[in-house]
């Protein structure tokens, strides 16, 4: 009996495996003269065209952490690339050169748009893309350039900002927006003040967009990266509660605008 249950384990375990095939390939584009490099994640046991997310990196660039939520969004069946904003190779040791860059791209929205829109054009035009149904999902400068790309009239079904920035420079800009949004926010993040949030809720109320936000308590920013610690206290912690909700409240909003 034992033995029959072991072998059924493993009929059972190598079916999963034959279900679930997550690829990962770097795919290298140009925006002017500057070379960038995204990574490609989907199911290759998947036949045809799905839903495709582009996910947009927190500040020290393109990494270990997008790569590992874009094989969560993989294995929903979505098919996804994360986005190279910085250019190949470019990717910031440490906190304040982070800073600094992500600091460049903030002030120049222009820019910063320019490159999300770039990633967005590779993803659309993949194979496996269904282009009618994308979304974009940002992490902390990710969770800002989302909003930003939302700005810039992108033919997106949604985006979703995570711990992101939500100031609103140019709220005439919201007019533009063309898809729902929303934003998942840490109620005690101390690196997005009060006015600006309330100036973000402002600009969606005044274009009429289809948007949610979302404040977990108890969390600050980071709240959902796993390499953040838990010390509240330096503004930026992992929050295991937050991250599982937020991660849910996403996965609703997709079925709703994927429909």
């Amino acid at each position: 009996m034992k033995t029959t249950l072991l072998l059924l384990a493993g009929v059972l375990v190598g079916a999963a495996s034959a279900l679930a095939e997550i690829s990962f390939k770097p795919i290298e584009y140009q925006l002017g003269d500057t070379t960038l490099e995204g990574l490609h994640v989907a199911d290759s046991a998947v036949a045809g065209k799905r839903p495709a997310v582009l996910i947009v990196h927190q500040w020290k660039g393109l990494g270990a952490y997008e790569k590992k939520r874009a094989e969560m969004l993989a294995q929903l069946g979505y098919n996804v690339f994360a986005v190279d904003i910085y250019g190949k190779g470019v990717r910031p040791a440490t906190p304040k050169d982070a800073g600094a860059l992500a600091g460049k791209y903030k002030t120049d929205r222009a820019l910063l748009r320019s490159r999300a829109l770039a990633g967005l054009a590779v993803l659309k035009n993949h194979p496996l893309t269904d282009p009618k149904r994308v979304a974009a999902i940002g992490y902390c400068f990710g969770g800002t350039t989302v909003i930003e790309l939302a700005r810039a009239g992108a033919e997106v079904a949604g985006v979703v900002s995570f711990h992101g920035g939500l100031d609103s420079p140019t709220p005439d800009d919201g007019k533009k927006i063309q898809c729902r949004v929303l934003a998942l926010h840490g109620g005690d993040d101390p690196f997005v003040a009060a006015k600006d949030l309330a100036a973000f809720a402002e600009e969606m109320r005044q274009a009429k967009v289809d948007w949610q936000l979302f404040s977990y308590g108890g969390a600050v920013h980071s709240f959902t990266d796993w390499n953040a610690g838990n010390d509240n206290s330096k503004g930026a912690a992992y929050n295991e509660k937050a991250d599982k909700r937020s991660w849910e409240a996403t996965k609703v909003f997709f079925a709703e605008i994927f429909r």
